[in-house]
């Protein structure tokens, strides 16, 4: 009995971080949406065409960041590896680079039929200062 009340309690506990966890991810979302939408000064026509494109090409953009942060963190989890390992996984990054790269060109013409070049250029902006703010915030410790 009284492992069964410690697998609950462990079970509970766990599924709290996890919720807790996807609860922070929302709120760091939802900050960025207002940042982006604040500084873009999307209309109403816009908006709505505009997050439809931002998710998909925000969506792959993750997965393809996911994809480098992997790659370049076996290196450090495998710690010595040979030179024709090494080389393979150097041309996977550079790969997975270079997709965002044409990502990224593949949605500007998406992005200019929803939104201004200079709304686009803002765009950029938005997300770099919107990350260097998130990881500021981070390493001050702060909520």
């Amino acid at each position: 009995m009284r492992q069964l009340f410690l697998a609950i309690l462990l079970l509970t506990t766990l599924s709290l971080t996890h919720a807790e966890a996807q609860n922070g991810s929302q709120k760091i979302e939802s900050a960025k949406i207002g940042y982006i939408t604040n500084r873009l000064n999307l209309t109403t026509e816009q908006a709505p065409q505009f997050w439809a494109v931002y998710s998909d090409y925000n969506g792959k953009k993750k997965e393809l960041n996911r994809k480098i942060r992997q790659l370049t963190g076996e290196n450090t989890k495998q710690g010595v590896i040979d030179d024709k390992a090494a080389l393979s996984n150097l041309k996977e990054i550079n790969a997975a680079r270079q997709s965002l790269g044409e990502l990224d060109d593949q949605y500007m013409s998406r992005f200019l039929k929803v939104i201004t070049p200079q709304q686009l250029q803002e765009l950029y902006k938005a997300e770099r200062n919107f990350n260097r703010m998130l990881l500021e915030k981070l390493n001050s410790g702060q909520d």
